[in-house]
């Protein structure tokens, strides 16, 4: 069996990190993408072999947002000798910033940046790397988010730019069908941030489970798409039922 060979972004810490750790046990070679995090996905990849007793991936840097670093990831990866030999059999589109502020106090470059990481990234990698993904048999899966249809406070540079990444994907599967599937995971009250402990609890009363997920629930929810022969164009969210509530 041809080595399944998986590029995810932003994989260095929180569900990134989650993702490439359950795919590297499952067997997948996976590059691991950081900006900044070299160390923890250096520590990321060492615990993966030392589990398996085997190679297990690859770390590869770029700055998403900078235009020849991110032209520079597409010719490492169509370079790498793994991709070259195997093709590769999934893009993950994981790489985000979260942060809060009003919409009145959110500059341009903010939501330019955001632009840039949840759309313009993922449009050329994906562009990019078709040939490869469709010669391994590969898919593409992005994180989306569940604030799609909802108004959320402070929220609006990132919300709109991870519906744009929505939008994307589902047009992507239409137009690459019979090449490559295309599907999202939209995670629901996952990881918390700092600055949203009293939100994230207020939204957990409303979550059907009546519990927060984990990352290794993301990790699970990519697995299934990545090796699901069938599914496309789909937005499958991890979210402990809480898509039912319209509230």
């Amino acid at each position: 069996m041809a080595e399944r060979v998986v590029l995810i972004t932003g994989a260095g810490q929180r569900l990134g990190a989650a993702m490439a750790s359950r795919l590297m046990d499952e067997g997948c070679y996976v590059l691991i993408h950081v900006r900044s995090s070299l160390e923890e996905a250096t520590t990321l990849l060492r615990d993966a072999e030392a589990r398996n007793g085997r190679v297990c991936g690859d770390v590869v840097r770029a700055d998403l947002t900078v235009d020849k670093e991110l032209e520079g990831l597409v010719e490492r990866v169509l370079t790498h000798a793994m991709v070259k030999e195997h093709g590769l059999f999934g893009l993950v589109h994981n790489a985000s910033f979260y942060s809060q502020s009003s919409f009145t106090e959110t500059p341009l470059e903010t939501y330019r940046m955001l632009t840039r990481l949840h759309m313009d990234a993922p449009y050329l990698l994906t562009q990019n790397l078709i040939p490869v993904l469709t010669r391994a048999g590969g898919s593409v899966v992005a994180i989306v988010d569940t604030s799609w249809g909802r108004a959320w406070e402070g929220l609006a540079h990132y919300t709109s730019t991870k519906a744009g990444l929505r939008q994307l994907m589902l047009n992507l599967a239409g137009e690459l069908a019979g090449q490559v599937r295309v599907n999202c995971l939209a995670p629901g009250a996952i990881m918390a941030a700092e600055w949203e402990a009293d939100h994230f609890a207020r939204v957990i009363e409303k979550v059907p489970l009546g519990r927060s997920g984990k990352a290794e629930d993301i990790a699970a929810g990519v697995h299934f798409l990545l090796n699901h022969p069938t599914l496309s164009g789909q937005v499958l969210p991890v979210d402990g039922g809480w898509s039912i509530d319209e509230a």
